[in-house]
């Protein structure tokens, strides 16, 4: 009998791999090449004139950080500390939520009946479109009707109807509520994964010597969850910083610029008179190394301190052989 001839599938691997390729090459990569060419360049107007260079490469950079005629922060910082604040002020509750949460579905001495189904409730905004669901928030806190408004007003707790748009703290933490609704679900489901991937047997030997529930959320779970969590910090700074829809639908970055984030920013300095293509791009590239600088120093904080000892004494070990062996 004579040898079977073997088949290569591996070409038709790459073939199914052509049309991501040319789609990530086309509409990704393209992109941010030309954003990080026209940060540097004259690119501005609704026509505008041939690609040039600037004299002085940072002039975009330099006005994103100039003060306004009134001597007030510029609307780059501006638009950045709103950014942070509303990210931290709903990550916070959202993180604790899911940790509780997860804790509480994860604990063997409480069996949550139905615990699908309340995972699937908390889950569930995660599902809809952000768009959708600022649209939702913006019809239930509508002015001057409202179901919001309404409700209060049967409650006997306002007599007429609020204008929550025109309020800075009513629309940001209408927003950081929107944002930690949406996300907690995510969040938790994450956690519980992690929480299910702990050994049992170090439960088990904590509770046989006396441990309480939150002894061995705060000296078990939490330490062995920390991967996960960098992992949700990261993605959640990502997703916080380049915040866009909510923002946007329900109150257009308004009310007097409190909801406008670095993302809205960018859409309006590019798309809105004067169309500042090349302020936009700049703008882009200092949110990219925002968002490098705080996921590196994340990592760094958050990484595991006895891993990284035992990893640099094997290295000078490894360095001391070699040194041994050259002088031998």
């Amino acid at each position: 009998m004579g040898k079977k001839k073997l088949v290569n599938y591996s070409k038709y691997g790459y073939l199914f791999a052509i049309p991501f390729i040319l789609t990530f090459l086309v509409f990704t990569l393209y992109p941010i090449c030309y954003t990080l060419i026209l940060g540097f360049t004259n690119q501005e107007g609704a026509i505008p004139p041939k690609l040039k260079f600037l004299k002085d490469p940072l002039e975009n950079f330099k006005y994103l950080f100039k003060k306004r005629s009134s001597g007030s922060m510029s609307f780059f910082l501006e638009s950045l500390i709103t950014t942070a604040r509303i990210w931290i002020i709903n990550f916070i509750p959202q993180l604790t939520l899911a940790l509780l949460l997860s804790a509480w579905f994860t604990d063997n001495r409480v069996k949550v009946r139905g615990q699908g189904f309340f995972k699937v409730v908390f889950y569930l905004p995660n599902i809809i479109t952000a768009a959708t669901i600022a649209i939702l928030f913006k019809q239930l806190f509508g002015y001057p009707q409202g179901p919001i408004n309404d409700l209060l007003k049967n409650l006997h707790l306002i007599k007429k109807a609020y204008n929550f748009a025109l309020s800075k703290t009513a629309t940001r933490a209408i927003i950081e509520f929107i944002q930690c609704w949406q996300w907690y679900g995510s969040t938790m489901i994450t956690l519980i994964a992690a929480v299910i991937g702990i050994n049992p047997e170090i439960f088990e030997a904590a509770e046989i010597d006396g441990a309480t529930r939150w002894r061995k959320f705060w000296s078990i779970t939490l330490p062995s969850v920390r991967p996960i969590m960098l992992f949700t910090l990261v993605t959640s700074l990502i997703g916080g910083l380049s915040m866009f829809d909510i923002p946007q639908l329900f109150a257009t970055g308004g009310p007097d610029r409190a909801s406008t984030t670095i993302a809205i920013y960018i859409y309006n300095t590019a798309m809105k008179k004067p169309y500042k293509y090349n302020r936009a791009a700049a703008a882009s590239i200092l949110l990219f190394i925002i968002i490098v600088t705080c996921s590196s120093l994340l990592f760094y904080f958050m990484r595991d301190k006895d891993a990284a000892k035992m990893k640099k004494l094997k290295k000078q070990e490894i360095k001391r052989a070699k040194l041994a062996q050259k002088g031998a």
